[in-house]
């Protein structure tokens, strides 16, 4: 029979004590921070709105066995009527905001959306606030909701500067489990022992493969995966809370820790300390709903759409130069099976650009994809890396997602190669951004809501005083 020395002195891996001491004691001092935090949690929330306008997303969010809900108990969904467990509300808000690939992103050594954390976030909150309440203490405000997305977004996006799960084929959603883990713990009210715990049975749970994002199996499994990695998040840290024993070696055990099995022996590490350096750099998605390695690709390709709209079928080539990330993951030939395929795909998102001026999630249905004009013009483009655009990719001075664009036509003509080194939502350009996301912001509540609770919504995205207010009211004001 094994043994076990319960009170035996603890010595766990620093990467886990590292992100507890941030969770449970940073002070948060920075403004731009609390700033971008607002930005990121209405954008993705915004983003969710949109999503339920598509039956594919709509019929993963709710209970999963009928009649299931919580009336009174969880967390309002956003959009909906149903209010839900929180684990469950975690799936289902993360599903929504993530679902048509619109919300934030980060690039680094591994690829991933920080805001993918909210769900179990606000999930959380939720849940513990109504707790709270019932006993006549006062719940969490959205500061505290903020602060919570602000660590979120350091834990993965730091995790993903120096660490790539997928070039041993891992999703990075298991980035966002072991953020979602640490943060969802701590508002649910664990102990610093009890995160611990938690973050090492979600280390331990390893990651899902990256099979569904790639050719030949891409699939809708990669709007939902996020979801499901924070669902699990909640699910480990009510584990925790029942003092659920965890692991304090779950990386660097010889032979059978994280590092060991799935890394070859390359430790994970936090490669700077943890503050809120990438909620102040986060990618916003403000103009085109496409993967974000591509999205200069689609910004040239648009701005060269008046040039060749006319000229069709004079084109001979399209010439793409891109990063050595977007070479490995989004530049594919031959058949696009679904609208997971098509918006993973360089070459069907710049050819839309090319053609219509415009991208919208629409373009990705089977509908607009059956014009036989975008297989013809894929067919003749030719994507090679720009070995000066891999390198700015990763300097972190610079952090570009450089894409150029050129046209050749059969009579030896070609229009100028057009380069766009910086999207609308990288931080050198924020100072454009801030119009452009508060009117995709409106644009995705008016697909949904009527015109009055859009306008509280607006109104609620720049009310000062936002920051005081309770979680639960916030999240009541989004369900129908």
């Amino acid at each position: 029979m094994t043994q076990t020395h319960h009170n035996a002195p603890r010595n766990p891996d620093t990467i886990l004590t590292d992100i507890v001491h941030y969770v449970m004691d940073a002070d948060l001092a920075s403004q731009e921070a609390y700033r971008m935090a607002r930005w990121v949690l209405f954008d993705a929330m915004g983003s969710g709105i949109l999503a339920l306008n598509y039956p594919e997303c709509r019929k993963l969010i709710g209970p999963w066995i009928p009649g299931s809900l919580a009336p009174g108990e969880g967390c309002p969904i956003p959009g909906t009527f149903f209010e839900l467990d929180p684990i469950q509300s975690a799936f289902s808000i993360s599903c929504m905001n993530r679902w048509l690939d619109y919300n934030d992103t980060w690039l680094a050594q591994e690829w991933g959306h920080p805001s993918d954390n909210i769900g179990a976030v606000l999930a959380a909150a939720v849940w513990k606030s109504r707790q709270e309440m019932l006993v006549g203490r006062s719940g969490y405000t959205v500061k505290d909701v903020l602060t919570a997305i602000i660590k979120a977004h350091e834990i993965q996006g730091i995790l993903a500067l120096g660490n790539s799960l997928n070039r041993v084929g891992l999703d990075h959603a298991l980035f966002v489990k072991v953020a979602s883990t640490a943060v969802g713990s701590h508002l649910l009210g664990a102990n610093p022992t009890q995160m611990l715990n938690a973050l090492s049975n979600a280390w331990l749970d390893n990651g899902v493969l990256r099979t569904y994002r790639h050719f030949p199996n891409t699939g809708s499994r990669k709007s939902w995966a996020a979801a499901d990695a924070a669902s699990r998040a909640l699910w480990l840290a009510f584990m925790a809370l029942q003092d659920e024993m965890g692991y304090d070696t779950a990386l660097t055990a010889a032979q059978w820790g994280f590092n060991d099995v799935v890394m070859h022996g390359q430790a994970i590490a936090l490669v700077q300390p943890l503050n809120s350096y990438v909620i102040e750099n986060v990618l916003f998605k403000i103009s085109y709903p496409a993967e974000f390695h591509g999205q200069t690709a689609v910004e040239a390709a648009i701005t060269l759409h008046p040039a060749v709209i006319n000229r069709l079928a004079d084109i001979d080539r399209i010439i793409i130069d891109t990063q050595e990330s977007a070479m490995r993951i989004i530049n594919k030939t031959g058949p696009l099976r679904n609208p997971a395929d098509r918006d993973h795909c360089l070459q069907y998102m710049t050819v839309v650009g090319l053609l219509k001026g415009t991208l919208s999630a629409d373009d990705y249905l089977d509908e607009a994809a059956s014009d036989p004009q975008i297989d013809r013009l894929r067919e003749k483009m030719i994507v090679q890396e720009n070995p000066q655009f891999s390198r700015d990719y990763l300097d972190p001075q610079k952090r570009s997602i450089a894409n150029s664009v050129q046209i050749y036509f059969t009579d030896g003509s070609s229009t100028p190669k057009l380069s766009v080194e910086y999207p609308l939502g990288h931080r050198n350009r924020r100072h454009e951004a801030e119009s452009p996301l508060k009117n995709k912001f409106r644009a995705n509540l008016e697909s949904w809501y009527v015109a009055d609770k859009v306008e509280r919504l607006v109104k609620l995205f720049e009310d000062p005083t936002l920051e005081d207010m309770n979680v639960l009211d916030f999240i009541k004001r989004w369900a129908l």
